[in-house]
């Protein structure tokens, strides 16, 4: 079988949130002899970014995108590794988590597979993360942004807390900070003084990559 098709197959089960056919897919492209980093570029991510431009356009919905994730991820998971010993380059560091008091993770989780899958290297914080403790991991992990993530009303206000104590701290100037969350818009981005806002999973990695150029540059 020629190598177009099984990416186009591979994106096929990806967008069909099959994550057995996925794993089957991932194993003949290995057999095949194809490059894994060939097998995410142009299998499994051309899949997640059909899920994605879905989703976007309202014909899936979240349940429709973590099927699909996770669909990735199991291709993923084969393809590890085999990329020990590539040359993958880190997109950048970015560090994750969802605030204090709030316990929500699905929409984080997609958020972190898309951005790992992209080849950024992610730190999960988990979930009801003290403020605090952004800051502590800041200055351990050295991100080059940081994910700040709040699904209910009454946790927002601990996104605008963490960019003031890494304002406090001296690190502000060397971090870009990224928040999401079912109620934050563009508008409170802009009120708090974070530097990208991804409205949902579907745009978050483009908004990462432009934020990590900007740090770069």
């Amino acid at each position: 079988m020629e190598q177009e098709q099984i990416f186009i197959e591979l994106a096929g089960a990806v967008f069909e949130g099959d994550e057995d056919l996925v794993a089957e897919w991932t194993d003949k492209a290995i057999a095949a002899g194809l490059d894994p980093l060939a097998i995410i570029n142009d299998g499994l991510t051309k899949g997640i970014q059909q899920v994605g431009d879905h989703f976007a356009a309202g014909d899936y919905f979240l349940p429709d995108l973590l099927l699909g994730a996770k669909a990735m991820d199991a291709g993923i998971k084969k393809l590890e590794p085999l990329l020990d010993g590539t040359n993958r380059v880190s997109l950048g560091k970015i560090l994750m988590g969802t605030v204090q008091g709030d316990l929500h993770e699905i929409g984080k989780n997609i958020v972190i597979m898309m951005l790992k899958t992209a080849g950024f290297d992610v730190f999960d914080l988990g979930v009801d993360v003290p403020s605090e403790k952004f800051i502590q991991k800041a200055k351990e992990y050295h991100p080059d942004v940081i994910g700040i993530s709040a699904l209910l009303t009454t946790t927002v206000g601990r996104q605008k807390e963490i960019i003031e104590l890494l304002e406090e701290e001296g690190l502000r100037k060397k971090v870009k900070v990224m928040i999401g969350g079912a109620p934050i818009n563009q508008a409170w981005a802009d009120k708090i003084g974070a530097d990208g806002y991804a409205e949902d999973a579907s745009v978050a990695v483009s908004v990462a990559k432009r934020l990590v150029e900007v740090h770069a540059g």
